[in-house]
């Protein structure tokens, strides 16, 4: 697997490479490490399904296609297994389709993404727009659909549940990825007109832009925020990574260049804990480049980036490639929590359907940059002979812990006289997860970071388990 190695002195490129033993042994090794279960296969949207992101407050998973729609399912142990752990690789899992909203988009919904308080839903699509949504009453114990004007669709449930509070505007092209920064205080978007776009999240539903950015030469395929502060990067067809900072006296900027992927980057995650961030890319690879921080950095020569008064400079290198075990372009990577010790798990799939997890270890030595990236497991052909376009870990668990913040800290947090707009969805949920411990198995301090959803060119949306 992994080979470990201090990197040297004056050389940052010469990174470590995880491939197979041998690239013919490839399907044999795939074979031998424990496969991926398939916990659920929900029901197919009528054209290519693009993204999934689960919500990390309530126990709602969304999707989204080229038909335009936006599916919420809700999920809990099954009550025949309540008392079983998903973390434990055991119990069953019952999932629901609660809503399907029909966007308003004119075009292709290519990305969704939640606020960090589970209350916001931002949609990215074709047409160039980002839609915002929010939930306006309890879920109605029938599926209901609502336009983008929020309207109840024919024949849906008049207990409207998801109204778009608003669209943002600007982009000149197709709107190819959203994310929600660490704390929900900013929004970043971009598209096919080479531009990254940041958003100023307002406690009264309004979204102000501090900063459009051209830096990119080419199409913007993904942003992503650090877990750690509020740094962003992008990732596009000029093959580059671009990592941006705000100067608090002037505006935000590019502060670093991250070069080395030959093709298209197509997907971004920083570690839990901030100090990696993982590439996947068409050249089917995945890149995972370290931060040295200042006095790291001066060991070994470098020159430091993105330093400014009240901050110190940090340099980005990569320290791993990740090859050989994918045989077509890998269009989307996520890093999740895994086991106490190590830096957690990376999944990685895409055009040729394979899902790859890999558990990542800390380096060997302390004089190492270098994390050690083991084969977990595995599963083939997770969409049958189409692309898988996207995947996503569940959430480390429902209570909100990781990101230390209190709900009332978001800045999507009600304000005076809108409790009731959140509150009730969220007692609702409560009741109906834990009624009579049958539905147990959404209990907040529960983990569902063993879960993976796919997303796949037919439509079809799959959870899998990975073993423990």
């Amino acid at each position: 697997m992994a080979e470990d190695a201090s990197l040297p002195q004056s050389e940052p490129s010469q990174a470590s490479t995880s491939t197979p033993s041998k690239p013919a042994d490839a399907n044999t090794q795939l074979s031998s490490v424990p496969q991926l279960h398939l916990v659920a296969d929900l029901p197919s949207h009528s054209d290519r399904a693009w993204s999934a992101a689960w919500n990390p407050r309530q126990a709602l998973l969304a999707t989204c296609s080229t038909d335009k729609d936006v599916r919420l399912f809700s999920y809990a142990a099954s009550s025949s297994s309540a008392a079983a752990s998903t973390s434990s690789g055991s119990g069953q899992i019952d999932f629901t389709l609660r809503e399907t909203i029909p966007t308003g988009h004119k075009r292709t919904v290519r990305q969704v993404a939640w606020s960090p308080s589970g209350r916001t839903l931002a949609t990215a699509s074709f047409d160039s727009t980002v839609g915002i949504w929010q939930p306006l009453e309890s879920f109605s114990n029938e599926p209901s659909t609502v336009d983008v004007a929020g309207n109840p669709s024919q024949g849906a449930s008049s207990s409207l549940v998801w109204d778009c509070i608003g669209t943002l505007e600007g982009h000149e092209s197709e709107c190819k990825s959203v994310a929600f920064s660490r704390t929900g205080s900013l929004l970043a978007s971009c598209s096919r007109d080479k531009s990254v776009w940041i958003w100023e999240v307002q406690p009264d539903g309004d979204f102000e832009c501090l900063s459009v950015l051209m830096e990119h030469s080419q199409d913007v395929k993904c942003v992503a925020w650090s877990t750690a502060e509020d740094v962003l990067a992008s990732g596009s067809y000029d093959d580059t990574i671009k990592l941006y900072l705000d100067d608090p006296g002037e505006d935000w900027f590019c502060y670093a260049t991250l070069t080395g992927h030959t093709s298209t980057v197509w997907s971004l995650k920083f570690s839990p804990c901030g100090k990696y961030l993982v590439s996947a890319s068409d050249d089917e690879t995945l890149r995972i480049w370290t931060r040295l921080d200042e006095e790291e950095a001066e060991r070994r020569g470098l020159k430091v980036d993105g330093k400014m008064p009240g901050r110190k400079g940090e340099k980005w290198i990569c320290t791993n490639i990740v090859k050989g075990w994918w045989t077509r372009t890998v269009y989307s990577v996520d890093w999740a929590r895994g086991r106490e010790g190590t830096l957690g798990r990376i999944a990685a799939g895409g055009g040729d359907g394979r899902i790859c997890v890999f558990e990542v270890l800390p380096p060997s030595s302390p004089s190492s940059a270098t994390p050690i990236v083991n084969l977990h497991s595995t599963v083939q052909d997770a969409h049958g002979v189409s692309d898988l376009n996207a995947l996503s870990f569940g959430p480390p668990d429902l209570s909100g812990r990781a990101s230390g913040l209190e709900a009332e800290d978001f800045p999507d947090a009600p304000q005076e006289g809108e409790e009731s707009r959140f509150q009730e969805v969220d007692d609702d949920e409560d009741e109906e997860m834990g009624e009579s411990g049958a539905r147990a198995g959404a209990k907040q301090d529960q983990r569902w970071d063993d879960l993976i959803c796919s997303t796949g060119d037919d439509g079809t949306v799959r959870v899998w388990r990975v073993p423990a």
